[in-house]
């Protein structure tokens, strides 16, 4: 299964444009803004626990990378609610549930194999940095070249800047905001494969999550998954 695989292409996901599918478990469905794979994939997607639903004990092969957009997600490792980042590395495991339900956005199999970090970064901790260009950023995570972090754009205030030519994503957690390409509102998904100027605006401010660096699907990944599954 490929969807928006092709990472040379800007692609841009807004509420309505995919749908909610079921997962192999009961009361979890997933949207997928791009894979590579079947059900072991190189992954991003928007993971939806209704109330009182668990998924099965796992260990993560490539790593899982999380942000709570809402709810509360749990494990046997703590509580994580709404504006929660966490990053699960390579070999770990857990077994993940929602008393209350929530949404996730949610990356699989894209960790670095020397990423070895567990990290969990609660809304309560952020430390925001002002920038002289009318925005404030909270660094969440950094390795090699890629860096992931929240923006917070100020109302009105326009901001010039040159997208990393090795990829950028963008989730829109609140607010809007609008570039020279369209307009952006809350839950919208950008991948763009950087490498040229941006300038964008909120009219009434909005807080982003960021990934820049993207480590990039190669031919080795797209037959690793093909023959994990393969394999079953």
């Amino acid at each position: 299964m490929n969807i928006r695989a092709d990472f040379s292409q800007r692609v841009v996901v807004r509420p309505g444009d995919a749908e909610w599918t079921p997962s192999p478990q009961k009361g979890v469905d997933r949207l997928m803004l791009d894979r590579i794979g079947g059900e072991i994939a190189r992954a991003t997607s928007f993971v939806r626990f209704s109330p009182d639903s668990v998924f099965p004990h796992h260990t993560h092969g490539g790593g899982e990378e999380i942000f709570v957009m809402d709810g509360v997600l749990e494990d046997e490792n703590g509580r994580y609610p709404t504006g929660t980042y966490i990053r699960d590395p390579i070999g770990s495991s857990h077994a993940p549930f929602s008393r209350q339900g929530c949404t996730l956005f949610a990356k699989l199999w894209q960790f670095a194999k020397d990423d070895c970090e567990r990290i969990v970064i609660g809304d309560a901790s952020r430390v925001w940095r002002d920038a002289a260009e009318g925005f404030a950023l909270q660094p969440l995570h950094k390795f090699g070249e890629e860096i992931t972090y929240l923006v917070r754009l100020a109302p009105g205030r326009p901001v010039n800047r040159r997208i990393d030519p090795r990829g950028e994503e963008i989730l829109v957690l609140g607010g809007a905001f609008h570039d020279e390409q369209g307009s952006y509102a809350a839950n919208c998904w950008i991948r763009d494969p950087g490498g040229r100027e941006h300038s964008l605006v909120s009219e009434g401010g909005c807080t982003l999550f960021v990934k820049t660096g993207l480590r990039r699907p190669d031919v080795a990944d797209m037959h690793h998954f093909k023959n994990r599954n393969a394999q079953g």
